[in-house]
């Protein structure tokens, strides 16, 4: 007989969450909207898309 491990998904949501997201993805948007791409500036995309991508992550709980 099979075991299954079900694991439940709690949905992280909280101002905190929001207020992050808006400031990471806004942080990523004003390389672009700026248009210098100098190594300064790839720099900053990658720490605001690290950024963003650890809260779309963290959104997801594994309980």
């Amino acid at each position: 007989m099979l075991i299954r491990n079900y694991r439940k998904f709690k949905f992280n949501w909280s101002i905190i969450w929001v207020f992050q997201f808006i400031a990471s993805t806004s942080w990523m948007a004003s390389v672009f909207v700026y248009g210098s791409f100098t190594l300064g500036d790839y720099l900053q995309l990658i720490a605001a898309s690290s950024w963003t991508i650890s809260n779309l992550i963290s959104l997801f709980k594994v309980n």
